[in-house]
């Protein structure tokens, strides 16, 4: 695992989108595993500005999103298909049917999620996945549990996560409930990892999962287990870490 510190959110977004970049350049047709929230946005802005300079073609490239909300409509401006699109897709020369989102709204949520298993596995797997880390440690929607989550699946989301994610929305009550996301299992067998995280309110749990005990209860410290972790993260979210391990920050 390597943790690499920059001064500020924008630097953390330019040097994780170099490395997502470089995924891009090295294999056109990679699989970039993808995730919402607020942290990512800025290295989505750095793609579409690396595009737009002709530095970057998405036209062979697929991706898999991580997670959606369940029973919010697609054309939702706060369901991760509208995040995608107005965040990255839209912006990009990236076929609109090679971007793959979890269906939130499907009849059937368990043949959904082996649907979506299947779909990763006939794309060969993610090359590169992006995640940011919730305040619960929950990456993706994968909430603090009494066991790690093996694959896709609906989750009930903690009233931590519903408490972050209601500025998104008009209210708290709006945030829906559950969501669909990939597993740990399905995050574990990325190629590579890519986590962000920024902001003096995750100094604390990113130090939890990135030195304290393996445990359920931390989704995110599964990531000690991975061969190829790389984490970006600005001196705010940092701050724990480079009090207790300062000798692990490149």
């Amino acid at each position: 695992m390597r943790i690499i510190s920059a001064p500020d959110y924008a630097s953390m977004s330019r040097k994780a989108a170099n490395l997502l970049s470089a995924q891009v350049i090295l294999k056109p047709d990679c699989v970039l595993g993808l995730a919402t929230g607020g942290t990512p946005v800025g290295v989505y802005k750095q793609l579409v500005n690396w595009y737009e300079k002709g530095d970057l073609d998405f036209s062979k490239v697929h991706t898999v999103n991580l997670d959606e909300y369940i029973g919010l409509p697609v054309t939702h401006p706060q369901s991760y298909r509208s995040f995608m699109n107005d965040n990255l897709f839209n912006h990009v020369n990236i076929p609109i049917e090679n971007t793959n989102v979890p269906n939130g709204n499907a009849h059937n949520m368990d043949a959904e999620c082996a649907r979506y298993e299947k779909l990763i596995d006939s794309l060969g797997g993610v090359d590169m996945q992006l995640l940011g880390i919730g305040n619960t440690g929950h990456i993706g929607f994968n909430e603090p549990h009494d066991r790690f989550d093996t694959t896709t699946h609906v989750v009930t989301l903690s009233e931590v996560t519903i408490r972050a994610n209601a500025r998104f929305f008009d209210s708290e009550a709006d945030v829906p409930r559950y969501a669909v996301t990939m597993g740990i299992q399905t995050i574990m067998k990325a190629q590579k990892i890519v986590l962000v995280a920024n902001g003096e309110n995750k100094a604390d749990i990113l130090e939890k999962a990135l030195f304290g005990p393996i445990n359920p209860q931390i989704p995110a410290s599964i990531l000690q287990l991975h061969r190829d972790v790389t984490v970006f993260a600005d001196e705010a979210a940092l701050k724990v870490i480079r009090e207790k391990h300062p000798q692990a920050i490149d």
